[in-house]
C-alpha cells in the first residue's frame, strides 16, 4: 500500500464519522463495538501517546492529528508528544502512556507498554475491513459466504485469511500473476474455505468485494451486482464514481481511522 499524503487525510475526520454510520447500517455494530467483538477486548481508560517520527520521508501532515481525532472520537484518552522519535518515546513513557502509536515509512504500530501486545497496521486494517464484510447484512444473504478479494499484498492477505477463518469461498485476483498463483497454490488444501482465481472476463458477480490496491479502476463492472458492498482500504478508490452510482454500491473506505481503531483493540486487554 502507498504511503499516505496530507491530501489523503484532508477530509479524514468527516470520512471516519460517515463510515462509522455506514458500518452501523451494514452490520448493526458501531466501529468500536465491532472491533471489540473481533478481538474480544475492551478499552479501560488507557492513555494513548502518539509519537511523531521523522525517519525516512518524515512526518506526514495531519497524520498525528488524525490519529488523535480517532482516539478521542471513540472516547479514549490520548495526546501527541511534543518531542519526536526517541525523545518522544521517552516523553510518552515518563508521561504515563499505556499505549504507543507511531509510524515510519515501513511500519505503523500500536504497542501496549503494560501487556506487551503489539499490532501492525497492515494486518489489523486487512482484518477489520474483512470483518466488516463478514458481518454485513445484505437482505437474506447472511448465509451466502462468497467474496471477491482484489489485491493480495500486505493488507489483502490478512483479509483473505480472515475470510477463510469465517468459512468463505474466496475468489482472488492480483495484477501480479505470480503472486496470484502463489496464493492459490498455498491454499490448495485449505479446509476452512475455498480459494480460487478470479477471471475479470468471467460473468462472476459478488455481493461482497474487498479491494486493497494503490490503484484506481481495479474493480471491474462485470463483478458487480446491484447494491454490492465494497470494503476497501485502498487509496484511491478502486471503483469509479460512475459504476458506484450505476449499481448503488455501498463503499466502506476511510484512509486511517478504521485501521487505527483495529490496532488499538488488538492491543487492549481481554474482556
Amino acid at each position: 500500500m502507498a504511503l499516505l499524503t496530507p491530501d489523503d487525510l484532508q477530509n479524514m475526520t468527516d470520512a471516519l464519522v460517515e463510515n462509522d454510520n455506514l458500518v452501523r447500517e451494514l452490520t448493526g455494530f458501531s466501529l468500536d463495538r465491532l472491533c471489540a467483538d473481533v478481538y474480544k477486548t475492551e478499552k479501560k481508560n488507557e492513555k494513548i501517546a502518539i509519537i511523531p517520527v521523522t525517519a525516512g520521508c518524515g512526518i506526514i501532515g495531519r497524520f498525528s492529528e488524525s490519529l488523535l481525532f480517532t482516539v478521542k472520537h471513540f472516547g479514549m484518552n490520548g495526546f501527541i508528544t511534543k518531542n519526536t522519535d526517541v525523545a518522544g518515546f521517552y516523553e510518552a513513557v515518563t508521561g504515563g502512556a499505556d499505549i504507543i502509536l507511531m509510524a515510519d515509512d515501513l511500519a505503523f504500530i500500536a504497542y501496549n507498554l503494560r501487556n506487551q501486545k503489539i499490532a501492525h497496521n497492515q494486518i489489523c486494517t486487512g482484518r477489520v475491513y474483512a470483518e466488516i464484510l463478514c458481518r454485513t447484512k445484505i437482505s437474506n444473504l447472511m448465509s451466502k459466504k462468497e467474496v471477491l478479494v482484489i489485491g493480495l499484498g500486505k493488507v489483502g492477505t490478512p483479509a483473505l485469511e480472515t475470510f477463510l477463518i469465517e468459512g468463505y469461498s474466496v475468489s482472488v485476483f492480483d495484477a501480479d500473476s505470480n503472486r496470484l498463483n502463489e496464493v492459490v497454490a498455498d491454499h490448495a488444501d485449505c479446509s476452512s474455505g475455498k480459494v480460487k482465481p478470479y477471471d475479470p472476463n468471467s460473468n462472476s458477480q459478488f455481493d461482497k468485494i474487498f479491494e486493497a490496491t494503490p490503484a484506481a479502476n481495479t474493480v471491474p463492472e462485470s463483478c458487480l451486482k446491484n447494491n454490492s458492498v465494497l470494503s476497501t482500504p485502498g487509496i484511491p478508490c478502486g471503483l469509479s464514481k460512475a459504476l458506484q452510482e450505476k449499481y448503488g454500491v455501498k463503499i466502506v473506505q476511510e484512509p486511517l481511522g478504521i485501521g487505527t481503531l483495529s490496532m488499538l483493540y488488538a492491543v487492549f486487554d481481554e474482556k
